[in-house]
């Protein structure tokens, strides 16, 4: 079963573009152990990903959450989140 990865993340945020960029190159190092999601907080066409983001208590953004745990507030190096998930697996 492959680790769930949410990024929470904003239009406006200067931050969270890394933060999905470390998210998606842990994607590439890892394929198909986990399943990276981004969840804009902010998505008009998506009004869910706001109450989700209730949810988890978000209250910064980026905010990475692994497997439905907050593991990251702010955004992480790929080092460091690749690290995070392959302790994991």
């Amino acid at each position: 079963m492959a680790i769930k990865v949410e990024v929470f993340s904003t239009s406006t945020c200067p931050h969270c573009p890394a933060a999905i960029a470390a998210a998606e190159t842990a994607k590439d190092k890892l394929g198909d152990q986990i399943d990276v999601e981004s969840v804009k907080i902010d998505d008009p066409n998506n009004p869910d990903n706001r109450q989700r983001a209730i949810d988890y208590q978000i209250m910064a953004v980026p905010t990475i959450v692994i497997d439905g745990d907050v593991a990251f507030v702010g955004a992480p190096s790929d080092v460091e989140l690749i690290e995070k998930l392959e302790s994991l697996l």
